[in-house]
């Protein structure tokens, strides 16, 4: 742990609430929740991909299933009752969280993803066509780019790139040119899954705000690790999802601004959300539930909310700093070695992750003698595959840090690429 280490959070306190970073694990997958017998310590560095859970958000799952497991808005009985407000409440919890007016600004969705396809489809589909454009960026994850990129193609309308510059910042001279008059929307990731990069959301919205275009800011790794304000932003969409934010999975959050939910068409159809239906028609039910068709995502919307004041407890601020003191400290040590290529801003001037190469390892081999450490990390693309056909590069290794991670961590991390590095030679 290196309790000599002084850190802007009580990481100590914190890892007392996970049990899992407990486990030891490394070699051979087994029976799962067991490792096999020549295991270490975990080293959990995945925490872009999936955070985990402390023991107050299982609580708040388990209680709901212990107590009153029921499903909301359709029964009279008590249990219906207590699941309803529970679950309404939680919508009240988020949209306090950041910053939005009220809970018909906040639907509840299965992750960012399906947040970034309901307003595509309800909104894109009904609004674009040819002539018009939608303007991303290079960096955004496949659950930006691809949704906006085949909505483009079934429409008509064009999606336009802002450049990535050589140092992983946006070319803002670019995103001027781009956005036009016939840009309908925005669509920008807030912090890169890959780069690290933070985004001038603020001033992005802004530009598009000029020239009549709506913005959509993924939040999905912002939300999770520091404070983000809807209002602020001036954001029109903005969408993130449990899991990156030490809650369950299978749960997501849309914001969207109250007029524009309003105005567009139900993106699911079915029970919950209807008011009125005959042979002939249907009419739709208010904010948000118009948007949460079906058995909604009941116990993952309050166990959201347990971990939303787990994270205030601790402090989004202090989280930020831990988290950028963790990359900066893993982005000097890797630097110091000589064969690493980094990519992304330096390492005083991004969010919480490190993408790197060790050269002569590929980043699938560097990631497997990793395990054999114990040290958990992400290889691949990252769901960023465009982005590294830019860099020119096949893979990246990715190491990301959240508030129950040590300086100690880093460097086991830098001992198992030691390892790497000489086995491959």
């Amino acid at each position: 742990m290196g309790a000599q280490e002084s850190y802007p959070v009580d990481v100590e306190a914190i890892r007392a609430d996970f049990p899992i970073l407990e486990r030891k694990v490394g070699g051979d997958v087994t029976t799962p929740g067991e490792g096999p017998d020549d295991t270490e310590p975990l080293v959990y560095l995945d925490n872009a991909a999936t955070s985990h859970t402390p023991e107050p958000v299982v609580e708040a799952i388990t209680d709901y299933y212990r107590g009153y497991n029921s499903n909301v808005h359709r029964g009279i009985h008590q249990l219906s009752q207590e699941a309803s407000v529970a679950y309404e409440q939680a919508h009240d919890r988020v949209a306090e969280f950041i910053g939005a007016e009220g809970r018909e600004e906040i639907i509840f969705t299965k992750n960012t993803t399906e947040a970034e396809n309901l307003v595509a489809y309800a909104w894109g589909l009904n609004e674009l066509g040819p002539g018009d454009n939608v303007v991303l960026t290079q960096m955004e994850h496949h659950a930006s780019l691809v949704t906006w990129q085949q909505l483009c193609k079934k429409t008509g309308a064009e999606a336009r790139f802002i450049r990535v510059d050589e140092d992983g910042y946006l070319d803002m001279d670019h995103a001027a040119e781009l956005i036009d008059e016939d840009t309908r929307m925005i669509s920008v990731v807030h912090v890169s899954n890959t780069l690290g990069t933070v985004n001038p959301v603020a001033e992005l919205t802004a530009m598009a705000h000029e020239v009549g275009a709506y913005s959509f800011v993924d939040a999905a790794q912002s939300v999770p690790n520091r404070p983000v304000d809807v209002g602020e932003i001036d954001a029109d969409f903005l969408a993130f999802s449990g899991h990156k934010m030490l809650g369950p999975t299978g749960i997501g959050v849309l914001y969207g601004k109250q007029h524009l939910l309003e105005e567009m068409e139900p993106y699911l159809y079915g029970g919950e959300m209807i008011r009125r239906v005959t042979y002939e028609d249907a009419e739709w039910e208010d904010l948000p539930w118009k948007f949460e068709a079906g058995t909604p995502v009941i116990e993952q919307g309050i166990a959201l909310v347990a971990a939303i004041d787990y994270l205030e407890d601790v402090g989004l601020e202090a989280i930020q700093t831990h988290e950028e003191l963790l990359a900066e400290y893993a982005h000097g040590r890797l630097t110091e070695r000589g064969d690493v290529e980094i990519y992304g801003p330096p390492g005083d001037d991004r969010g919480g992750l490190v993408a790197f190469n060790v050269e002569g390892v590929h980043a699938h081999d560097l990631s497997s003698i990793l395990n054999d450490y114990a040290v958990a990390i992400r290889a691949g693309d990252h769901c960023t595959q465009p982005l590294h056909d830019t860099l020119g590069i096949a893979a990246s290794a990715r190491a990301s840090f959240y508030l129950y991670n040590t300086k100690a961590e880093v460097d086991k991390l830098l001992e198992a690429v030691d390892a790497a590095a000489e086995l491959f030679g």
